[in-house]
């Protein structure tokens, strides 16, 4: 990824991770997705019809311009794949699209970033952007001991762009691997569902650390290392259900998205 000189002061810091992330699309493109971004900071922001003003309506200041962000950004990923589509419902937390779109929806510090696929609409979809990075502290509410092995020894080093093959992640990278998979596994937004209805909803909600869902947390997820610097996360109930995840670090955070399904591990794998 071609490095560029990092702009001075805090009004310039989004329009630099835009760009970087924005730098990704023919990395996306390359796998059959396409990316919308959106900000907070776009002018008058409006709703795309009375649904989303209705659901808008009732959120507080912040929240609506992060939601509203959030469908800009999947109404531009699903145009990046040559589909077009009108205002976004939901349904609890969840994006409701028309039959044969789908996108997910991410958002951080003010971004919103989104993915969507055309062919193969079966697939799975995920993706994660997480622009504040989590202290090695934060690794038991993400990670069992038995992924320990895969943290960098350092706290949190960070330099944009594709990440080292054969270096550790930073926690960071790992919850974002963890959540990008969760969304694609649990089927949110994205039609039929890789896991089990164990697994909870992960929504669209503001990024950082969540509270563990009703049926579950990120810790119900196993991740590994792959070739080509990717990752696999499985499903610990169910190590047959996994998927491919790509991570990139963008700005002072990372980028995860979900590539697609992971060959299955066999009949008698197992894991604890």
């Amino acid at each position: 990824m071609t490095q560029v000189s990092r702009p001075t002061g805090a009004d310039r810091e989004p329009a630099y991770v835009v760009g970087e992330v924005s730098a990704l699309r023919p990395l996306l493109a390359a796998a059959g997705l396409g990316l919308g971004i959106a900000t907070v900071r776009e002018p008058g922001p409006r709703p795309a019809g009375p649904a989303e003003a209705a659901a808008a309506a009732s959120m507080p200041a912040r929240r609506r311009l992060e939601f509203l962000a959030g469908r800009r950004a999947a109404r531009r990923a699903l145009r990046a794949v040559g589909l077009h589509c009108g205002e976004i419902p939901r349904s609890g937390r969840l994006p409701v699209f028309p039959p044969g779109r789908a996108a997910s929806i991410s958002h951080s510090a003010g971004i919103a970033v989104a993915v969507a696929r055309a062919a193969s609409p079966g697939l799975p979809l995920g993706c994660d952007l997480e622009l504040r990075p989590l202290p090695r502290a934060a690794a038991r509410l993400v990670l069992r001991a038995d992924e320990d092995g895969l943290l960098d020894d350092r706290d949190e080093p960070f330099h944009a762009g594709s990440r080292p093959t054969g270096a550790g992640w930073t926690v960071t990278e790992l919850f974002s691997a963890k959540e990008a998979a969760w969304k694609a596994l649990a089927g949110t937004g994205t039609g039929p569902a890789l896991g089990p209805a164990c697994l909870g909803e992960a929504g669209e909600g503001p990024q950082g650390l969540r509270p563990a869902r009703p049926t579950g947390s990120l810790r119900d997820l196993r991740v590994g290392p792959a070739e080509d610097g990717l990752c696999v996360v499985r499903l610990r109930a169910d190590p047959a259900r996994a998927v491919r995840v790509r991570v990139v670090r963008v700005g002072t955070g990372v980028f995860g998205y979900v590539l697609g399904p992971s060959p299955s591990l066999g009949p008698s794998a197992a894991l604890g």
